[in-house]
């Protein structure tokens, strides 16, 4: 089986996660950027941005999220099981954030008027695409991961606090952290009843 492959069926979202690495900061931030870099995205556009939260701004990071949610949870009953998950987030050692640049896409849509409709949406296909990369890379440098999406809720106090261009589109939200716990066994649905193929 390739790496690729590997990588791909050893990826899962990991709840459990410490605030310890199993690798360099240097080294995380080099799996960010190369995964920026080399990522395909539609027209060779390369829209999509990422921002690596280390220490306290990942700390802060959740800090915010929590108290967004607090905004907008009706009981203490319900918060206290937000604020269970939250922890766990914080608990970890970084997050990347993902976002869109939306000044070039709407560039785009001007330039080749045809297609200005999908542009967005290959924009959040090459995203997709670049969150999965650098979520197996993590894996495969020994760090669990998982992908939230507290987005629009923590917009703009995440562009105020670390000051992101306004055109930048929040899309995802990875934390992640030296594993303190396997996730349960996956489930799947039978990959007959999910490609088919046609050889003759």
């Amino acid at each position: 089986m390739s790496k690729i492959l590997e990588a791909l069926k050893t990826r899962r979202s990991y709840y459990g996660i410490s605030n310890e690495s199993t690798i360099s900061d240097d080294q995380i931030v080099d799996i960010v950027q190369e995964a920026v870099k080399h990522t395909p995205t539609s027209f060779n556009s390369q829209t999509s941005r990422a921002v690596v939260l280390l220490g306290e701004h990942h700390h802060k990071l959740w800090d915010i999220t929590k108290e967004e949610l607090r905004k907008i949870t009706k009981s203490e009953e319900a918060f206290a099981a937000t604020s269970e998950k939250m922890a766990s987030f914080y608990n970890g050692y970084g997050t990347v954030l993902f976002f869109e640049d939306e000044q070039v896409i709407k560039g785009l849509q001007e330039q080749f008027a045809a297609y200005a409709d999908n542009f967005p949406i290959w924009a959040n296909q090459s995203n997709g695409m670049l969150q999965l990369v650098v979520w197996s890379a993590l894996e495969e440098a020994g760090l669990g991961a998982s992908l939230q999406h507290y987005n629009p809720l923590i917009d703009e106090e995440v562009k105020s606090t670390w000051n992101i261009p306004s055109h930048w589109k929040l899309i995802a939200q990875m934390p992640f952290g030296k594993p303190t716990m396997q996730p349960s066994e996956k489930q799947y649905q039978p990959v007959e009843d999910r490609v088919k193929v046609f050889n003759k």
